[in-house]
């Protein structure tokens, strides 16, 4: 299973271990990846996702998985995201209310 954000794309970085004697060797930053469990309003199921830390954050921020995939512009989203993101625009299209509800919430 890759190390990448299913939302964000965030990949392991590499860099360098500098030790006292200014001697390198190289490491990598991983990020921190959990597993959650979001709750789709738009497709009313639990959408079960692999991201960071950080997009969870964001993902609140927003109020909600179906609201940053809708504010989120398509290129900092991550191929999952973006099939998800279809999905979500799909469901609300059919509801003029839910659609309007998300376009009524400024950040």
């Amino acid at each position: 299973m890759a190390r990448k954000c299913d939302l964000t794309g965030t990949a392991p970085m590499f860099g360098h271990n500098v030790s006292h004697s200014n001697r390198k060797t190289n490491r990598r930053f991983d990020p921190n990846l959990q597993k959650v469990t979001f709750y789709s309003d738009a497709l009313k199921r639990p959408v079960p996702l692999r991201v960071t830390t950080r997009a969870i954050r964001t993902v609140q921020k927003y109020g909600g998985i179906d609201t940053f995939l809708v504010k989120t512009d398509d290129a900092k989203l991550a191929e999952t995201g973006l099939r998800l993101k279809r999905k979500v625009k799909k469901a609300l299209t059919g509801k003029p209310r839910a659609a309007q509800a998300l376009s009524l919430i400024h950040i």
